[in-house]
């Protein structure tokens, strides 16, 4: 899309946008999204490097900041400045780190928000077993930073079971009959809502009165959900363990494990469970609401937002990462709409080295390869086979053929395919000598014969 398209044209709900957040989010509307939660690369010094489920993806990314905190958390905040802006009054944003610049994000989040904006540091506690370090204690938790924009910000209060512990000292009365738990509570308070009167032969101490009127305690007495010990004593309300919710969700979350094997997995390094987006969605949005993801990676929190009735928009510069998203939504029953492919040779020619890889290996219907160096020179095999090499170059010359037929040698191959933006008068020379003499056959595919499908293996 032109840059001067109009941003009504552009923005778009239930769509997945290939590029750069900050300039992604520069053309949304202000105040259009009501909840954000981004997940960004972790200032963690190390780098990822994935083969992803289906065999036929390679992602490669550096979670490695030249120039150190201050240079991750200018570069953070510059994206984050444009999630507050697209964010509604009533919303809500939750971005996850962590332990190596939480507390650098959280100063300038006070700043962008202000103080009195941040509601909660959440605590998730996501190791499956216990880890140490040397000489440290283990690592095995992130933390999520939960600021709201104004003061009435959505909530929808969420619960959890009740330990054992919990229930067993304050649901310790089982009723005789129907088996049900309850726990006895007072039935006087230090307002005035339901007045002094006696009751059962009592009355409320000095400075307290009856948390109900007397025609509603009564009723309640009837139903059977007062108890009296004994004559004279102060009656208690029962309490239904039944009835009750679950214990109000606090801000250390224990009870949701990270994504490692099973149905889930897609092989995404930094991959979260669908549990965590789920309850973060359900307290801060409500149906209908719009979700937005600026670092969606694979996808789980729009996909998690659709199956809950929320309406959703993931952002990521990584092509790969679009259309793994668009693959996962439409397998869920999604229609998302994919936005800024790359589709030009400019545009191609700024890609990431792995990434111009995934895109020439898809576009030939191939496999990348599982090795990211000591490859030989391969880069990837067609469907039949064939040995692939990407060049994200001009003019490739007379030695780049030259390795690739060492490279197919090795492997036994007699055939393979060679993709650059152009080749130059010896690489072909190369490609015509390989054949007469050594019966190498190698195909020469310029990325604008990809572009416009004028070119296939063959």
């Amino acid at each position: 899309m032109s840059p001067a398209e109009p941003v009504v044209a552009y923005f778009r709900a239930n769509t997945v946008y290939c590029g750069d957040a900050k300039e992604v989010l520069g053309r949304f509307p202000e105040g259009s999204v009501d909840l954000i939660y981004l997940d960004p690369p972790f200032f963690s010094n190390r780098v990822y490097e994935v083969i992803w489920k289906d065999g036929s993806e390679i992602r490669s990314f550096e979670d490695r900041w030249k120039g150190g905190i201050n240079n991750y958390v200018s570069w953070l905040m510059e994206r984050v400045g444009q999630c507050y802006r697209v964010l509604k009054s009533t919303g809500s944003l939750y971005i996850h780190l962590d332990d190596h610049a939480s507390h650098y994000v959280k100063v300038e989040l006070d700043k962008l928000f202000g103080e009195a904006r941040f509601i909660n540091e959440i605590i998730w506690s996501r190791q499956l077993g216990r880890h140490s370090g040397a000489r440290q204690y283990g690592r095995g938790h992130d933390s999520i930073l939960f600021y709201a924009k104004g003061e009435e910000y959505t909530w929808n209060q969420q619960y959890q079971p009740y330990s054992q512990e919990y229930l067993n000292h304050f649901y310790k009365y089982t009723e005789p009959g129907t088996g049900r738990r309850y726990r006895l509570g007072d039935l006087t308070g230090a307002g005035d809502s339901g007045g002094q009167y006696e009751f059962l032969g009592v009355r409320p101490a000095r400075g307290r009165h009856w948390a109900y009127k007397k025609e509603a305690m009564e009723s309640l007495l009837r139903a059977g959900r007062i108890v009296q010990a004994k004559k004279g004593a102060m009656p208690a309300y029962k309490r239904y363990l039944d009835e009750m919710p679950g214990a109000a969700l606090q801000d250390i979350w224990s009870d949701i494990k990270p994504v490692t094997r099973g149905k889930e997995t897609l092989g995404y390094p930094t991959q979260k469970p669908e549990a965590l987006l789920e309850r973060i969605i359900l307290t801060s949005s409500n149906e209908g609401g719009l979700v937005l993801d600026p670092f969606c990676g694979c996808g789980t929190a729009i996909a998690v937002a659709h199956k809950l009735g929320r309406a959703w928009i993931g952002v990521d510069v990584s092509p790969t990462a679009c259309k793994i998203m668009g693959k996962r939504m439409r397998g869920i029953g999604a229609s998302p709409h994919i936005v800024g492919m790359p589709l030009t040779l400019d545009e191609l020619g700024k890609l990431q080295p792995f990434e111009f890889q995934n895109w020439v290996v898809q576009r030939l219907f191939g496999r990348v390869s599982a090795k990211k160096s000591s490859d030989m020179g391969i880069d990837g095999y067609t469907f039949d086979g064939r040995p692939i090499q990407v060049k994200q170059s001009k003019d490739v010359g007379r030695n780049v053929v030259d390795n690739f037929e060492t490279a197919m040698r090795r492997r036994g191959a007699k055939r393979g395919v060679i993709v650059a933006f152009s080749f130059g008068k010896g690489a072909h020379e190369e490609i015509a000598r390989a054949k007469i003499q050594d019966g190498l056959e190698i195909q020469a595919i310029t990325v604008q014969e990809m572009i416009t499908d004028a070119s296939q293996p063959s």
